[in-house]
């Protein structure tokens, strides 16, 4: 089940050009990305109209995308303009065009009625591009659904088992979390007092291996599929908690997870920061560090849906680190299921 009536990352802005056509399998659907000559960014249904071939095989030719084919050419609207050998281009001859904005770094598509499709709701990822600020990341592949992800990051208990040798320690699982569902978000908060600090965290702090540190974790989750997480680290007993944080630093993980198929995911993430902005070093760890930690993410989250590919029919059981992962994989699934409730009615009324 997805939600089509919202905002996906579909790329970064890096990925698509001229030279290459880019193309991308989003909440089931075949979609072929390009550019035009003055570099506004264009999603089409990747299949021709004739035959289904894919468009992502063909080329551009000026504004239009040419069928590897037959030659068929299409332009930004999804039209059929040009059919070789006939004067005449056949009634009904197009393909879907989806609504896309470039914003944050990143190519954004819109799934659903592109009468509903309003720029201004793009999410907020402003950290990616505002001044001050460096940010860098990547796409990763994800082997599972991409609610077993959203549920990976609202509960980061599993950070000290997981990622124990990369962002966690054991004190991390022993930390209660609060959590908040507002109208349409959840977050969270936990705070790791005097605990040992971590490998990534010794380097980026410059800390001591044996010192202490009260660690923080603020994340927010919005539909239907971001989540942003306030996080860093402070020497111990050096007043973090009531707002100082002079003594340690922090940054932005800033992830949005788009549906591939049913059970398969497209993982983009950026690490962002407002310190040391001008040692590119910090950013080539951020992102070394970040991929080694998520990989085994991907790791644990695709052994954990081939599992649940065997059929079993045990319930899962829920414990409290999962409160917040329960309450917005809820939220999501009430809102799926109003839409496909609006979709049915509409279309019962049409018939």
């Amino acid at each position: 089940m997805f939600l089509r009536n919202a905002w996906y990352v579909a790329a970064w802005g890096t990925e698509i050009g001229r030279q290459n056509l880019l193309r991308r399998t989003l909440l089931n659907e075949p979609v072929v990305f390009y550019r035009q000559e003055d570099g506004t960014p264009v999603a089409l249904e990747d299949k021709c109209a004739h035959r289904h071939a894919p468009l992502s095989e063909g080329k551009l030719v000026g504004d239009q995308i040419q069928c590897p084919y037959h030659g068929l050419e299409y332009d930004a609207t999804g039209a059929c303009v040009r059919v070789p050998g006939q004067s005449n281009v056949p009634p009904g001859c197009k393909v879907r065009s989806y609504p896309v904005v470039e914003r944050h770094q990143w190519i954004w598509v819109w799934m659903g009625d592109p009468a509903l499709a309003n720029p201004d709701e793009v999410e907020d990822f402003h950290w990616m591009d505002a001044p001050g600020w460096v940010a860098k990341g990547e796409l990763m592949h994800l082997k599972g659904n991409y609610k077993l992800l959203i549920e990976n990051l609202l509960e980061l208990s599993h950070l000290a088992y997981v990622h124990a040798n990369t962002l966690g320690t054991g004190a991390i699982a022993e930390e209660q979390m609060k959590f908040e569902r507002g109208e349409r978000d959840v977050t969270l908060t936990r705070w790791i007092m005097d605990s040992p600090v971590s490998n990534m965290f010794q380097k980026l702090g410059q800390f001591e291996p044996a010192e202490h540190v009260d660690r923080w974790q603020h994340v927010t989750w919005t539909p239907p599929a971001f989540v942003k997480l306030d996080v860093g680290a402070a020497r111990a007993n050096t007043g973090a908690i009531d707002g100082d944080r002079s003594q340690g630093f922090g940054y932005r993980n800033l992830n949005a997870i788009t549906p591939e198929t049913d059970k398969t995911s497209h993982y983009f993430w950026a690490q962002a920061r407002d310190f040391r902005t001008d040692e590119d070093w910090i950013s080539d760890l951020f992102v070394q560090s970040t991929h080694e930690a998520f990989s085994e993410d991907m790791w644990i989250i695709a052994l954990q849906q081939a599992n649940m590919d065997t059929g079993t029919t045990n319930p899962r059981i829920d414990i409290n680190h999962d409160g917040a992962a329960l309450q917005a994989v809820r939220m999501l699934e009430a809102m799926i299921a109003v839409e496909e409730n609006d979709g049915a009615e509409k279309a019962q009324a049409a018939e």
